[in-house]
C-alpha cells in the first residue's frame, strides 16, 4: 500500500483546518445582498455595517466584559485552589478536582438550564450577574487545569528555598511563584478568555432583553437577515482571536514559558 506524502497529509490537514475560515471571509467580501459562497463580486461594505449595528456593539461590551471580568474572576480563585492542591494533601484533593471540572464534563445545555432553574428564578438575580457567575464556573476548571500543571513543574525547593531566606509564604508566592508560572497563567487566561467570549449553551439561556452576548446576538440577528455581515463579524472575531495570540506572544514571550 503507498503511503501519501508527509506534504499531501500536512496540506489536507490545513484544508480541513483553515478552510472553513476562508469560506467565510470569501463569503463575507460578497457584493451581494445574500450570504453566498462563492461571493457574488468582492466588496467591503459588509464589514463597515458591522460597526454600524447598535445590537453588535452593545453585546461585543457585554462579552468581552464577561470574557474578561469572568476569566479573571475565575484566575484569582483558581491560582489559591492550584498552589493548594499542588503543594499540599488536601483531604478529598480528588474528589475536589472533579467537582472543578464538572462544568466542562457536563453538556453546556444542562449548566445552562440549571442555573437558570435554580439560580435565576427562584433568587431573582439580574441576567448580568447570572451571567457573569457562569462564565466563571466555566472557565475555572481550565484555571485550574493549566495553572496546576505549571506549578507542578515547577521545583517545591525553590519556594523553600525563598522561606529559608527570610520570605514569608506570601512573599515566597509572590516574588517566587507567580513569576515562575506566568506561562501558564497567561495561557489559562487566553484559554478562558476565548472559552468564555465563544460560549453559546450557557448563554443562550440566561440572556435576556438588553443582556446578550454577541454569539447570542449573532444568531438572532440571522434569525431575520441573512446578509454577510454576520460573516463579516465572524471574520473579525478570528483576526481578534489571532491577534491576542500574536500580541501574546510578541510583548509577553509566550512560547518561552509554555
Amino acid at each position: 500500500m503507498t503511503r501519501l506524502p508527509s506534504w499531501v497529509i500536512l496540506g489536507i490537514t490545513l484544508t480541513f483546518l483553515i478552510g472553513p475560515f476562508l469560506i467565510i471571509i470569501a463569503a463575507s467580501l460578497s457584493a451581494g445582498n445574500a450570504l453566498a459562497f462563492p461571493p457574488d463580486g468582492l466588496s467591503l461594505k459588509w464589514y463597515a455595517k458591522v460597526f454600524t449595528i447598535d445590537s453588535f456593539r452593545e453585546s461585543f461590551g457585554v462579552s468581552m466584559f464577561l470574557a474578561i471580568g469572568g476569566t479573571a474572576a475565575a484566575l484569582a480563585l483558581g491560582i489559591p485552589a492550584s498552589y493548594a492542591l499542588t503543594r499540599y494533601d488536601v483531604p478529598g484533593a480528588e474528589a475536589v478536582r472533579l467537582i472543578v471540572s464538572s462544568p466542562i464534563i457536563v453538556p453546556g445545555i444542562i449548566v445552562g438550564l440549571a442555573l437558570l432553574r435554580y439560580l435565576v428564578l427562584p433568587t431573582g438575580l439580574g441576567m448580568l450577574a447570572a451571567l457573569f457567575l457562569a462564565h466563571t464556573a466555566l472557565v475555572l476548571p481550565y484555571a485550574v487545569r493549566v495553572v496546576s500543571a505549571s506549578m507542578q513543574n515547577l521545583r517545591a525547593d525553590m519556594e523553600e528555598a525563598a522561606l529559608i531566606l527570610g520570605c514569608t509564604r506570601i512573599q515566597a508566592v509572590a516574588k517566587v511563584v507567580l513569576p515562575n508560572i506566568r506561562g501558564g497563567i497567561l495561557a489559562a487566561f487566553i484559554l478562558g478568555f476565548v472559552t468564555s467570549f465563544n460560549q453559546v449553551p450557557v448563554s443562550l439561556f440566561l440572556s435576556g432583553p438588553g443582556i446578550r452576548t454577541l454569539p447570542i446576538d449573532m444568531i438572532a440577528y440571522m434569525e431575520i437577515n441573512y446578509d454577510p455581515s454576520v460573516a463579516a463579524l465572524a471574520a473579525l472575531l478570528a483576526f481578534l482571536s489571532i491577534g491576542i495570540i500574536l500580541m501574546a506572544e510578541r510583548f509577553l514571550g509566550f512560547s518561552k514559558y509554555v
